[in-house]
């Protein structure tokens, strides 16, 4: 298959995953779709989410009248927070048409938060245009990270600043990790690759920024997926349209339910990690 083809696959697999998912994720991950931090250990689950929102909100510097461009903003929910708490204007962007709708009927702050329906590669925005370019969890779906890097530091005003968390593998991870963990979840999430921070740092200082920070907050997420792999025994055994979707073999997006529980077991292992980091345009 040609990179071109396999981009495609890549980014429509993706677009399906989410669209077919939907009904579960808000269930079982709720509207933020993305880790939680736990600091304490007492946070509620939404307040866990939001913990990362003020993590990637202090790294921006977000402040009254900048503008954020959100890559993967999913339900929107973090674009809304953001607007809401630190007055943002900001842009969203999402490959899924469901994902979109939902946004868009539930957003509370139409004159700051703005979603569209398109593919990050053929982004079609003005050049030195957003003081802040984040994104939450999409980095993953990425087959080029070089190439999403170069596009980030293109609508960037010069001093914008990027933040970015995702999911990472450990370092030169051995042949069992890779195959049963890292392989399999990469398949099973209709994602493009769980890949090593340093393959973050070279793309990210390869596109042209500088000042590029990292932290690893795997020991404060991993409580994220235990927590969604019991919402999926419990409406499993609770839920007939569980049942119905998850045991049938015309969703093929079903296997998700597996990959829960073998991400959990990453992070319990090590073989996975959370990373969170910044950097600035010259």
């Amino acid at each position: 298959m040609s990179d071109s083809s396999t981009y495609i696959s890549t980014i429509e697999g993706a677009a399906s995953h989410y669209d077919d998912l939907d009904q579960f994720y808000r269930e079982i991950w709720g509207e933020h779709i993305h880790h939680g931090v736990w600091f304490t250990g007492k946070e509620t689950d939404t307040e866990a989410a939001e913990n990362l929102v003020k993590i990637v909100a202090d790294l921006g510097h977000h402040s009254p009248g900048l503008k954020v461009c959100d890559i993967g903003s999913g339900y929107g929910t973090t674009a809304r927070i953001l607007a809401q708490k630190h007055g943002v204007d900001i842009t969203g962007m999402t490959i899924s048409a469901v994902q979109v709708a939902y946004a868009e009927k539930h957003n509370s702050v139409p004159g700051l938060t703005h979603f569209m329906l398109r593919d990050w590669y053929d982004n079609q925005l003005p050049d030195n245009h957003f003081d802040i370019v984040q994104t939450v969890e999409s980095l993953e779906h990425m087959p080029d990270l070089p190439g999403f890097f170069r596009e980030c530091y293109r609508v960037m005003k010069p001093g914008g600043r990027l933040v970015a968390t995702a999911w990472m593998s450990c370092e030169n991870p051995d042949t069992f990790a890779r195959r049963h963990f890292i392989d399999a979840i990469t398949r099973e999430a209709q994602i493009a690759g769980v890949r090593p921070e340093s393959e973050f740092r070279a793309a990210t200082e390869g596109a042209g920024f500088v000042k590029y920070q990292f932290k690893d907050y795997a020991p404060q997420v991993k409580r994220t997926w235990p927590l969604c792999a019991l919402r999926t025994v419990k409406g499993l055994l609770t839920k007939s349209r569980y049942r119905r979707f998850l045991f049938s073999s015309r969703n093929p997006n079903r296997i998700f339910a597996l990959t829960l529980f073998r991400i959990w077991l990453a992070y319990e292992l090590g073989i996975q990690r959370y990373g969170v980091f910044s950097a600035e345009k010259r």
